[in-house]
């Protein structure tokens, strides 16, 4: 039987190094990542109330405008993965912190605009425009991280640049709270604009790596690759993408006060997750721990449906969180596994699609279930969701952890 050629020269692995030098190499990307996503944390308690209470917008809306930024992040997902393979991952990113910025301009711009239909609009394109930053800076920063660490370090890289995301998710939403409160939207609008920035400084000394390909992947090449993997992450992510739109939105409806400590408490177990269990998935196998984990998910949105108080709901987001921290590498092992090294970008993009797909698609249906059947009623919806990934892990375990690996 005639061998295919291959489409690349297969990438050559890097030697191993000890965990305090990955760490000290993942460093300034990490904290560039957290520095960007800042801006992004800041919106989440924010947006929705201002689309809501100042436009005076339908929770329809609401999910629509929200979700919009994960919609755009898919589509743009092989463009941002093929663009940080052929053309550097360095540069992808640096790309990615500008498009963020920019971001911003739409956002200022809205509150001038001449109706509230307007206004929405103009948040619109910010959110279009925001997610094709985010789709380069996190394909990007995974594909850069791995050429620097080598791919024998995917999980700590998912680890670590998860740390950053949602850390920044975490902080962000106080901080994005505390910035509405003393300068409104205008306020919010000028960090978007003006934080990235900060991120392209932190990793202005750090070497970039060569582009891992020549000419451009098909994307559906890879992402029937990752495709199991993937659809757990969609799954599992479900949770996220509800208290991202709606948690603010339960907090007024029960009359509870500000959301933002919610955001801190699924971002704080998130970290905690990642730093004290982050090693599992490398060690004992992604499917094992992406099972364990998503069922902490479940219990977590339960809790939240059934909370009376807001205590309750806040042990309810730590639990989301702590669950869906391991769940992303944890299905994200299983998919690199199965990726050829050559289109490491691309391939973690197409992982990631998944994940747009699922928040993409939450908050229209949430939005629109909501208005029926009330706020409480798309947590108890998102904890079947979220066991529906449960089976998916059971099929990747039973499948083994070499079968599906594709090797350059």
């Amino acid at each position: 039987m005639t061998q295919k050629r291959m489409p690349y020269p297969p990438t050559p692995a890097a030697p191993a190094a000890p965990a305090a030098g990955v760490f000290l190499q993942l460093l300034p990307i990490t904290l560039a990542v957290f520095v960007a996503f800042l801006a992004m944390g800041m919106q989440l308690p924010v947006l929705p109330l201002h689309l809501h209470d100042t436009l005076g917008m339908g929770t329809l809306v609401v999910g629509s405008v929200t979700g919009s930024q994960f919609v755009a992040a898919l589509l743009s997902r092989s463009w941002a993965g093929n663009f940080a393979d052929m053309r550097g991952a360095r540069r992808a990113v640096i790309a990615g912190f500008l498009l963020v910025a920019a971001s911003g301009l739409p956002y200022a711009a809205s509150l001038w605009a001449p109706d509230p239909a307007a206004a929405v609009w103009l948040l619109l394109l910010g959110r279009i425009v925001l997610a094709l930053g985010e789709s380069l800076i996190t394909t990007g920063a995974m594909g850069w991280a791995v050429g620097l660490v080598g791919p024998q370090n995917t999980g700590k890289v998912m680890v670590w640049i998860g740390i950053a995301i949602f850390g920044a998710y975490s902080l962000g939403a106080p901080v994005g709270v505390m910035v509405n409160g003393h300068w409104g939207f205008a306020g919010i609008a000028a960090a978007t604009v003006l934080t990235p920035l900060l991120a392209w400084a932190a990793v202005s000394g750090v070497r970039a790596v060569p582009p891992t390909a020549t000419r451009r992947t098909p994307f559906y090449t890879v992402l029937s690759v990752v495709l199991w993997p993937g659809i757990g992450l969609a799954l599992s992510s479900v949770g996220f993408g509800l208290i991202a739109a709606f948690i603010a939105l339960l907090f007024a409806a029960k009359n509870w006060g500000d959301a933002s400590l919610a955001f801190t408490a699924f971002g704080f177990a998130f970290i905690a997750a990642r730093i004290f269990f982050g090693h599992l998935p490398d060690k004992v196998g992604g499917a094992q721990v992406a099972l364990v984990s998503v069922a902490i998910e479940a219990v977590g949105l339960l809790l939240i449906w059934g909370a009376d108080t807001p205590a309750l709901a806040y042990l309810g987001a730590a639990l989301t969180g702590f669950g869906y921290s391991l769940a992303f590498p944890g299905f994200g092992v299983e998919a690199a596994r199965r990726a050829p090294p050559q289109t490491r970008s691309l391939a973690m993009g197409a992982y990631v699609a998944f994940l747009d797909i699922a928040l993409g698609v939450t908050g229209p249906l949430a939005g629109a279930l909501a208005g029926v059947r009330g706020i409480g009623s798309v947590y108890l919806a998102g904890a079947v969701t979220v066991a529906l990934a449960l089976a998916v892990a059971l099929k990747l375990l039973a499948e083994g952890p070499s079968k599906g690996m594709r090797q350059g």
